[in-house]
């Protein structure tokens, strides 16, 4: 059973933003911040470093309880024997990623538009990704911002737990807790913060007086 709480504070890892930094480090600041969730996106690296990223991370995160999720690639989660993937709806198909990843991983889909927040109720994920709430530079391919009014008739139509995607800093956090989303998922905000976990902390501060 999934647990909504994970959802709450979810980075997604961009290494273009981390201002040099090694990844791991980025990360293990950001958890130790109050970071709930951590999806791996690459996208410019090859399998076999995509796969010994993934596996790093896998036996950071795991003592501390907080799931790794693989951005796109089925693949390289049942390689690093990581708690799920995060699909778009140009991915691998959610049915055929669950016969391959099996009833227990975590499985993620991105909506972004209400016809695919609908057509989702009828798959057994774990979460969907609203996406995006506001526009962003961090990822450009993306449709129309739902603006926080399009959040709120999301949140009502969906029926699996809602994270918030998109435009995600301190300023759009409580608003989109408020709208009714489960969490929040951060990139620049954190990615690209002089202090990870400080970033992390006050984000977490911002979502708890929301609650």
């Amino acid at each position: 059973m999934f647990d909504k709480y994970k959802l709450r504070l979810y980075l997604v890892t961009d290494r273009r933003l981390a201002l040099g930094r090694d990844l791991e480090t980025v990360v293990e600041e950001a958890v130790k911040g109050g970071v709930t969730m951590v999806q791996l996106r690459e996208k410019d690296i090859d399998t076999a470093t995509f796969i010994a990223e993934a596996i790093r991370l896998k036996a950071l995160l795991a003592p501390l309880n907080v799931p790794l999720i693989i951005n796109d690639r089925v693949d390289v989660a049942l390689a690093a024997d990581a708690d799920g993937v995060h699909i778009g709806q140009s991915d691998m198909p959610y049915k055929m990623a669950r016969k391959l990843l099996g009833p227990d991983k975590i499985i993620g889909l991105s909506a972004e538009n209400m016809q695919q927040v609908e057509e989702a109720n009828s798959l057994d994920v774990d979460y969907i990704g609203i996406s995006p709430v506001y526009a962003t530079t961090t990822k450009t391919d993306t449709a129309p911002a739902f603006g926080q009014e399009g959040l709120r008739e999301a949140v009502k139509l969906s029926t699996h737990p809602t994270v918030g995607i998109g435009g995600m800093n301190l300023e759009t956090a409580a608003e989109t807790i408020r709208s009714g989303a489960d969490g929040i998922a951060v990139v620049s905000a954190i990615m690209s913060a002089p202090d990870p976990r400080q970033a992390a902390l006050a984000l977490c501060s911002v979502i708890g007086k929301c609650c």
